[in-house]
Parts: C-alpha cells; structure tokens; sequence
C-alpha cells in the first residue's frame, strides 16, 4: 500500500462537518490520557493489535495525537498522527456502523488541521488503503514508489 502527501496549507474547513455530527449526538474530540485504556481496548478488538501499539504512543505527548469519535460514551472511531513517525497520519478507523457518515472525514480533518497547527505545512498519510477517500476529504496525492516505504521492516507478528 502506498503512502500519500496532504499539503496542509490547503486543508478544507471542517467547522460545518464537525457541527452536523454534533448535531447528531456525535463528539468529535481530542483524546485523553485518562480515556487511555478503553480506546486501546476498542482499537485492538474493533481493528488490530498492531494498531494498538502504535495508537499508544499518541498517549505520551502532549497535546495527545489521538481524537476520538464517541455517542452517548460509545466509541465510534479514532485518528492518530505522529504515532509510527514525525508527521504521519494513522492509523485511523470507525466502527462498521458509523461509516460513510461523515465520521472518518471529521476524525481525518481534526488531526490534519491539529498537525497543521503544530508546524507542519504537508503530512504523509502512511500504508493508505482508501486512496480514492484521502484524494476527496483532503486532496491527499499517492507518493509514486512509497510502498512498502516507512513499514518495509515492520514484523507485523
């Protein structure tokens, strides 16, 4: 899977997503410390173990690179950045349920606009499966030759 390139000084809003899902009882927001275990817990069960591994890492900076999605306290989905690398998007995912809603873009767009504030003017959106979802949300472009690039040595045991 290849890698892509946001060009973070050209992000689209994301205030009126972010205001429709709230509009819906949904909460976008940054995670912290203390949600720590239970978004873990939901990363490994709902997708991976090895996304577990790097979503905790986004627990030991400050300001923590992970956000969540919740409803009613129910985790719907998750973003990390700067996870498996400086300036690196992922991994992210939303719950089966929750998907083409808006959710994955508004979690997408969140951690974009976070690393745009912390300096960053592109991001590399790692291992991307979705190519056609990063090009539309934020106008993300493959990096021809990236694959298996940052993860050619990665065990995935």
């Amino acid at each position: 899977m290849a890698d892509m390139l946001v060009k973070l000084y050209d992000l689209p809003d994301c205030d009126s997503l972010i205001r429709r899902l709230e509009g819906e009882g949904i909460n976008i927001r940054r995670a912290m410390v203390p949600d720590m275990y239970g978004i873990l817990d939901y990363v490994e069960k709902v997708f991976d173990r090895n996304w577990k591994g790097e979503c905790t890492v986004c627990f030991s900076r400050q300001p923590v690179s992970c956000f969540v999605a919740e409803k009613d306290g129910k985790l719907l989905g998750f973003a990390c950045y700067n996870a498996t690398m400086p300036d690196f998007f992922g991994p992210t995912g939303v719950s089966e349920e929750c998907r083409g809603k808006g959710v994955g873009a508004a979690l997408l767009l969140k951690s974009l606009w976070a690393m745009r504030d912390e300096g960053y003017a592109y991001a590399i959106i790692g291992g991307v499966g979705p190519v056609e979802f990063y090009s539309k949300v934020c106008g993300a472009k493959v990096i021809e030759d990236s694959t298996p690039g940052a993860y050619k040595d990665f065990i995935g045991l």
